[in-house]
């Protein structure tokens, strides 16, 4: 072991230790169900803030989206990060942050399928919802496993070991179980916090390495101008442009990526846990600031891809079948612009990144089965210790699986890690997005409505997941190439499957039975008077008012 080697050592030791003591700390604040999943609703608006930054943004982003749609689109991928500033946090935050506070607290919720459940009044779009996360939180948690443990393999030199990469996905998986299974959603919200500023720090410092390797930002931008087009196109300088080279898919992305927040059960919880309404709004301002250095930095360092990857070393990134591994892109970069004193670091900033993601998605999902599932369903009358007790289990169970399926991918080296989380996030917001939205602002949706859209959600990613990959269920559909947007995308299809969602609630809501008045009255009989559920709540007296 060489003294590199010893420094790396330490400083992933000291992490470690941090994140077991943070869960210590918070293991005497999870007696019952609320504690454990939520904190008890009593979470400050800082820990909150950082924890739904720390959450939206993991490996996932910093190496397979950045890697991805900055060699994709070039410098314009920043648009993607400013989406995600402005639309998932900023505009999620202003409005959805309140209502969702007030009716969860009003309908006693502590899981997304729980809030359907109540608020339409029915127990199978409860189990089916949790369903839905049951089924498609697993692919985004080995997507995180993978982004983590491509840069491990790179910066620590993993590969110098037998099954190396197998090995550092073990390990993360036993540390991320053990801290959360401690300490609940206060150990996740603490240490949240601390990573999140190690995030900012790191994002920071690698920003300014990536751009001093070629002279600085103006020179980086020269340098990418003269890369042509991918396509044959004569636009010169099209990877330093505004838009880039296919502004209809990046537009994809940013829809994906940043409404997408809107629906996920992940991101909605900090909603429901955070403790009062001035919370919400400094939280809001937080958060935005937070998303806007780590989403936009990460992908604006991701867009000088192409003036790393060359020619002499293309080689790198390359698969068996001689197509481009995407999840190698940002690795090889870093191996390159980060000093070797800094690796640490950077090893700590996408580590502190994965595994606050990596916590909150395992938590929703054992919470979400224990609770919505298992619970009156399949065992009755079950304690509040119990509950705490199978949803630690479960804790277990979804990191083994993850941890599975994130060898198994690496392995087949195949499913990349946009391909992963897009199949989650599309199939999740596509089914929760607007019944969610919807359903804390207008008091006409109806069980049908959310039923289409949890059809239409989940049939739009399973159908477009089955065409696209041909050769793995037997039949020979290829979609049409030419055309100005990719409709091989997943991540386009799961964009579509949101904005159908968005569609089709209200068109199936004015033409099926609406819900009994006591149901609606009980969910919006806390909601503040300046902010009418709908057009017909306005009374004459407000208006003369």
């Amino acid at each position: 072991m060489d003294s590199l080697d010893l420094l790396y050592g330490i400083v992933i030791v000291v992490f470690f230790a941090m994140i077991i003591g943070v869960g210590l700390y918070s293991r005497k604040n999870t007696k019952d169900v609320s504690s454990f999943v939520l904190g008890g609703r009593k979470v400050g608006p800082w820990l909150t803030a950082f924890s739904f930054g720390a959450t939206y943004f993991s490996a996932v982003i910093f190496i397979g989206y950045a890697g991805k749609f900055g060699w994709d689109f070039g410098v314009s991928a920043l648009w993607i990060g400013l989406g995600n500033a402005f639309i998932g946090s900023l505009a999620a935050w202003v409005i959805l942050g309140k209502r969702c506070r007030i009716m969860t607290k009003t309908l006693n919720t502590n899981t997304m399928p729980d809030f359907f459940g109540k608020r339409y009044n029915s127990k199978a779009l409860r189990i089916a919802a949790a369903l839905i996360i049951f089924v498609f939180m697993i692919p985004y948690s080995a997507s995180v496993f993978n982004g983590l443990s491509y840069l491990f393999t790179s910066a620590l030199r993993l590969d110098r070991i037998s099954n190396g990469y197998e090995i550092c996905i073990i390990v993360m998986s036993v540390l991320a179980a053990t801290y959360v299974i401690l300490g609940g959603y206060m150990s996740t919200a603490i240490n949240d916090f601390i990573q999140g500023m190690i995030m900012i720090v790191g994002i920071t410092m690698t920003i300014i390495c990536v751009l001093n390797y070629h002279g600085g930002l103006m020179s980086s931008m020269t340098e990418l101008s003269k890369i042509p087009a991918a396509n044959g196109s004569s636009f010169q300088g099209v990877y330093s442009s505004l838009f880039g080279p296919e502004p209809l898919n990046l537009l994809g992305v940013v829809i994906l990526t940043s409404l997408g927040t809107w629906g996920l059960p992940q991101m909605v919880q900090k909603f429901y846990s955070i403790k009062d309404d001035k919370s919400v709004h400094t939280a809001t301002v937080v958060s935005t600031i937070f998303a806007v250095i780590i989403a936009g930095g990460s992908y604006f360092m991701g867009g000088f891809a192409r003036i790393f990857i060359t020619e002499e070393n293309i080689d790198t990134i390359k698969t068996a079948s001689g197509g481009l591994n995407m999840d190698k892109i940002m690795p090889v970069i870093l191996d390159q612009a980060i000093p070797t004193l800094l690796i640490a670091i950077l090893v700590v900033l996408v580590l502190s990144a994965s595994m606050s993601t990596l916590t909150s998605l395992v938590l929703t999902s054992s919470s979400t089965i224990t609770l919505d599932v298992l619970a009156d369903n399949v065992i009755k009358d079950m304690t509040e210790k119990k509950k705490v007790s199978i949803i630690r289990l479960l804790l277990a169970f979804f990191v083994l699986v993850s941890m599975v399926l994130a060898i198994y991918s690496y392995r087949s080296n195949d499913v990349y890690i946009t391909k992963l989380m897009s199949i989650s996030w599309g199939a999740m917001a596509g089914s929760f997005l607007a019944p969610f939205l919807y359903g804390l602002f207008w008091k006409g949706v109806t069980k049908a409505a959310v039923w289409a859209s949890f059809i239409s959600g989940v049939g739009i990613t399973v159908s477009h997941l089955i065409l696209s990959n041909g050769a793995l269920f037997g039949h020979n559909f290829k979609f049409p190439t030419g055309l100005p947007i990719n409709l091989a995308s997943p991540i386009n299809a799961g964009a579509f499957a949101m904005l159908f969602g968005l569609v089709i609630v209200p068109v199936v809501s004015w033409i099926s039975p609406k819900l009994d008045k006591k149901v609606i009255d009980a969910a919006f009989k806390d909601m503040p008077k300046d902010i009418p559920a709908r057009i017909d709540d306005i009374k004459a007296d407000d208006i003369k008012a």
